[in-house]
């Protein structure tokens, strides 16, 4: 899922306020990065860590579908991840120009970028080590399901499951988004205004969500509000934007997961298209497809509790699996 354009506007710097501008932050063990967070549930349940996308911050996870996994008996964990939301700022930090950093990807050129989406899933690995938490189900949505990935790559230690949701490969054959998502998403913002902010934030909304389960307009405007509301950091999306390109073609490694595995899609989603959640899970042993039509790229309220039953017994059919395996 995707929040804010990719291209800066015309004003420099974050806008943060609201009653968690000031609210702490964890320091990571490994990476030490400074990660805000937030838990639901009881602290004795099974800990779920939720990872979100391009540009997005933690709050795009529905309050609802939270408690609705706190419902299934889960204590439940959401985060900005570095450089957007409440998190720290790579301040200063130059992202390399997409095209030039496309070209040279195509011809094996490295092209330095100020942190890989392997150092994101550090921070999630990181931010499970600093609460002391062991394992956990871990669950992504588009960028973060290419995180949740990778930590299942990088740190299976640390992975009770893994649910990848509306996400892909990184495979640069597979079907590109809708020109309509791509337009929305690359318009510059015209200012730092918090109207100009929300009409930005929901023409996005619009161009990616779906088809089937149309938003209601007051709901989705009170959503984009309290984003812009919490925090607008144009800076940090190009940098992400950065990572998601250097990190390439992740099919050789997906085949190297251990985690029981999930894998979310809409069957109607312009920006991941459905291609890229059917080659996850088929280059992730084991890994299990479930496809939802109408279903964009976004969670609507209509499926907030199907998707939460998908995860929770999910995760349940995993913790059953490693208590027969001890």
């Amino acid at each position: 899922m995707c929040g804010m354009s990719a291209r800066q506007a015309p004003a420099n710097g974050a806008k943060q306020q609201g009653p968690h501008a000031f609210m702490p932050t964890i320091t990571t063990p490994n990476t030490g990065i400074e990660i805000y967070y937030e838990e639901s549930g009881s602290p004795d349940d099974a800990p779920i860590l939720l990872v979100m996308g391009l540009g997005a911050q933690m709050i795009l996870w529905p309050d609802e579908f939270v408690e609705a996994l706190v419902g299934h008996g889960y204590r439940v964990i959401r985060y900005d991840n570095r450089d957007i939301g409440l998190s720290q700022k790579m301040d200063g930090a130059k992202a390399p120009g997409i095209a030039w950093q496309v070209i040279r990807q195509k011809i094996g050129w490295p092209a330095k970028v100020p942190y890989t989406l392997s150092d994101m899933a550090d921070d999630g690995a990181g931010l499970l080590a600093a609460l002391e938490i062991d394992r956990a189900h871990v669950v992504g949505a588009s960028m973060g399901g290419m995180i949740a990935q990778l930590m299942g790559v990088n740190h299976p230690d640390r992975l009770h499951s893994l649910t990848s949701i509306m996400s892909t490969t990184g495979n640069p054959r597979l079907p590109q988004a809708d020109k309509a998502a791509i337009e929305a998403l690359t318009a510059p913002l015209v200012s730092m205004e918090e109207e100009d902010l929300i009409a930005h934030g929901i023409n996005v909304q619009q161009k990616i969500g779906s088809p089937g389960f149309p938003a209601d307009p007051d709901r989705r405007r009170a959503r984009v509000q309290a984003m812009v509301q919490r925090s607008v950091y144009p800076p940090g999306l190009p940098r992400q934007l950065a990572a998601i390109i250097d990190d390439g073609d992740r099919r050789m490694r997906l085949r190297t997961v251990t985690a029981p595995t999930l894998v979310l899609h809409g069957e109607d989603d312009p920006l991941v298209k459905l291609e890229g959640g059917r080659e996850t899970a088929e280059h992730i042993p084991g890994a299990k497809l479930v496809t939802i039509p109408g279903w964009g790229h976004d969670l609507p309220v209509e499926l907030i509790e199907k998707l939460a039953s998908e995860i929770a017994e999910h995760a349940r059919t995993a913790m059953a699996r490693d208590a027969v395996a001890a």
